[in-house]
């Protein structure tokens, strides 16, 4: 069951990358062009949304299972690798997930179209540059495999 959460948590990252990259530019392109907001425009937003979400109950459901984490306490802090799982990664992507949560909510409420589209390209662009920060590229000493 481990080996499964961690295939799909790594092949989700994928649909999350996409989906937030393509939230963020069709919100900057229509934010700066005075579009006006549509359907589409919410399903982009709330596709982001969901994924973030789906990546948030596996990737918990793997801090659970993790022979990674479990060796958690005083020495957690002493190990790089250790420590990333443990505390680096977890809390960047908990962040990045509020801010693409609140970006998501306070755009759904704003009023004007203008306001959604800035709103959705400045929170999700942030909530982007908090994961991308901490995913476990495999070009770092405690990469993960690219799929």
């Amino acid at each position: 069951m481990y080996e499964g959460l961690k295939h799909a948590h790594s092949g989700i990252r994928w649909i999350l990358l996409i989906a937030l990259l393509y939230a963020i530019f069709n919100a900057y392109n229509k934010w700066k062009s005075g579009a006006s907001y549509k359907d589409g425009d919410r399903k982009a937003s709330l596709v982001a949304f969901i994924s973030s979400h789906i990546q948030l109950l596996i990737g918990l459901g793997l801090y659970m299972m993790s022979p990674k984490v479990h060796a958690i306490g005083e020495s957690v802090m002493k190990e790089p690798i250790a420590r990333f799982f443990a505390v680096e990664h977890l809390a960047m992507m908990i962040i990045g997930i509020i801010l693409i949560s609140v970006g998501h909510i306070k755009a759904k409420k704003a009023t004007d179209d203008t306001q959604k589209f800035k709103t959705t390209f400045i929170f999700f662009t942030i909530g982007l540059l908090v994961i991308l920060s901490r995913i476990p590229w495999p070009f770092q000493q405690y990469g993960a495999s690219w799929f």
